[in-house]
């Protein structure tokens, strides 16, 4: 099997995401567990909450899945709305706050563009619901048609 090469906007993306996942992955450990660590809430809730999350596309990430990284979105999610709730009421936490929005952005941002420009390289696409239809009443016409 050939290995289809990256352009460089892919690359550049792909680099983008990786410095957000792995700055995420290296950032909400130490923040909640070693600089801050949150009183009365036992670690393995804050592990599950949000750390866990932050794991679930990992192999997938290692082993460059474009659609790994467009589902990865919607995990980043979590770090956004953590993020910017303690914004607006943990002020004195804001370099770690302005870190997490950093790593969560450029996450989002390289994970969208790496999925769309590297699903396009190697020719992914997802299917738009019009075509699901029209072979659905395609094969369900064909039924009919071998009914009688």
């Amino acid at each position: 099997m050939t290995q289809i090469p990256k352009q460089p906007k892919t690359k550049q993306f792909h680099r983008l995401a990786l410095f957000g996942y792995f700055g995420l992955l290296l950032l909400m450990p130490l923040w909640l567990f070693v600089v801050s660590p949150t009183e009365g809430y036992s670690e393995g809730f804050i592990f599950a909450v949000y750390i866990l999350p932050l794991l679930l596309p990992l192999k997938g990430i290692v082993q460059d899945k474009p659609y790994t990284f467009a589902w990865a979105n919607f995990i980043v999610i979590i770090y956004f709305i953590h993020g910017l709730t303690l914004l607006w009421i943990a002020t004195d936490e804001l370099l770690w706050i302005a870190l997490e929005l950093t790593f969560a952005s450029a996450m989002f941002i390289g994970c969208t563009y790496y999925a769309r420009h590297r699903g396009q390289e190697l020719g992914l696409k997802i299917r738009k619901l019009k075509e699901d239809l029209a072979d659905e009443k395609a094969a369900h016409e064909q039924s009919e048609d071998n009914i009688k």
